[in-house]
Order: C-alpha cells, then sequence, then structure tokens
C-alpha cells in the first residue's frame, strides 16, 4: 500500500489506460478522482471498479483542454479530498494525417489535447503539492518521444509528445526544491479490449520483441513506481513500456 492516505487525481481516466492507472493507484491505497470528458457509462464503470479496490474515488465530467475548467477540476478535487499528492496526466488525442493533409484545427486540437491539458492541469495542482513539499506529476507521452522521433502521417502528436518530454524535464528542474518530482510513461499501442497481463501472455505479437502485446497493467506499474515514495530520488525520467518495440 504504497500510497495510503495520498490522493491522486487521473485525467482521462474513465477507460484504457487512464482506467487501468486508476485502478492500480487504488489498489496501492490511494483515493483517487478521475476525469472524464463526456463517457459517463465508462466513467462510472470506472468507479465500480476503484471501489472494488476499496478506493474513495469519484469522478469528474470536465473539458480540461480549457484553463478555467482545469483549475475548477482541480479545485473540486482539493474541496473533496483536502489535498492532491499524485497527478497522472493522460488525455491525448491521436488523429493521421501529413502535413500538408492536417488542417491547422487538427493541429491545434492534437497539441491543446496532448500538451497544454498538461499545461493546465499542472499549473493548477502544483501550488497544493507546494503546500506538503510532495508531489509526483506523471505525464503521458508516446514510445520514442524523447529522443523526438518521426513518423509519416503522425507529425502534429510525435512532436506534441515530444514537447511534453521536454516540458516534464524543464518542470522536474523547477519544482525539485519544492519535493516535487515529474516523469514521463510512454506506452506502445494498448488494445482498448484492456487485456490482463495474463490473458495477454497467452497472446502471440509479433511486433513486440517480448512477444506479447501490451497491456493497461504493464503501464499502470510504471506509473505506480514513479508515483511512490520509493521513486524519491528519480525525476525528469522517461520510461519506455514497450516490450522493446522502436528500441
Amino acid at each position: 500500500m504504497q500510497l495510503r492516505n495520498r490522493v491522486a487525481l487521473v485525467t482521462g481516466g474513465s477507460r484504457g489506460i487512464g482506467r487501468g492507472v486508476a485502478t492500480r493507484l487504488a489498489k496501492e491505497g490511494a483515493r483517487v478522482a478521475i476525469a472524464y470528458r463526456s463517457n459517463k457509462a465508462a466513467a462510472q464503470q470506472t468507479l465500480r471498479q476503484l471501489q472494488t479496490a476499496g478506493a474513495d474515488c469519484v469522478a469528474v465530467e470536465t473539458d480540461i483542454s480549457d484553463a478555467p475548467r482545469a483549475e475548477q477540476l482541480v479545485q473540486t478535487v482539493v474541496e473533496r479530498f483536502g489535498r492532491i499528492d499524485v497527478l497522472v496526466n493522460n488525455v491525448g488525442d491521436f488523429r493521421w494525417g501529413t502535413l500538408s493533409e492536417s488542417s491547422l484545427e487538427d493541429w491545434k486540437g492534437v497539441f491543446s489535447s496532448n500538451l497544454m491539458t498538461v499545461v493546465y492541469v499542472s499549473r493548477a495542482v502544483l501550488p497544493h503539492m507546494r503546500k506538503t513539499r510532495w508531489g509526483r506529476i506523471i505525464n503521458m507521452g508516446a514510445v520514442g518521444a524523447e529522443r523526438a522521433f518521426g513518423q509519416a502521417k503522425i507529425s502534429a502528436y510525435a512532436a506534441a509528445k515530444a514537447a511534453v518530454v521536454a516540458l516534464s524535464r524543464s518542470l522536474a528542474l523547477e519544482e525539485a526544491k519544492n519535493g516535487i518530482t515529474v516523469n514521463v510513461v510512454n506506452p506502445s499501442s494498448v488494445d482498448e479490449n484492456e487485456l490482463t497481463i495474463d490473458e495477454a501472455r497467452k497472446v502471440r505479437d509479433a511486433r513486440f520483441p517480448i512477444g506479447r502485446p501490451p497491456t493497461t497493467e504493464d503501464v499502470a506499474s510504471a506509473v505506480a513506481f514513479f508515483a511512490s515514495e520509493e521513486s524519491e530520488y528519480v525525476t525528469g525520467q522517461v520510461i519506455n513500456v514497450s516490450g522493446g518495440w522502436m528500441l
């Protein structure tokens, strides 16, 4: 129970990686708030999973690509739980398209979702973490983002995720004196079917050197480490949870 008495906020927490992360943090003893944009049914399903894990939890419907609503989200969670110790920035839309094919609105949307949500929610959370001189911010990147990878037809997404890594490393330096660490987890593509690790071990997937597909549990394990007391001396770092893909 590494996170007993801690409060965690997971954005994009209603399904997929966000649900897996929220569930794992609950199992580690955290009180958990999830933020979601529109899928109320999925959010309620996640709440049931968290409650099964024994968590004191809440779901908040909001759009954190809007700065005032991101600030209100944080205020709502602080009013509910009294503090925020762990922030997992998990929101990030993905869009296919070359530079010439993508509209300027597409670019703005990808950067707003993947980068600016991190800026807005982190800015709102930092004063509360500074008060307690303890905080963990974990941002979701993408495999290879730490080396500014390139791939055709995802130029906006690749650029935004590389920016998330650069922002995270800079923020890690800025906040280290306040007892706040900032790290990045780069997941590979996780199937929306949300296989467990045991189920995934029965599936052969040649894309990944380890031989099986990734799961939300794999990603959640990396997040749980960064969120724990054991990661106190680890900041500004990036973990690729990819089964060896794109090494």
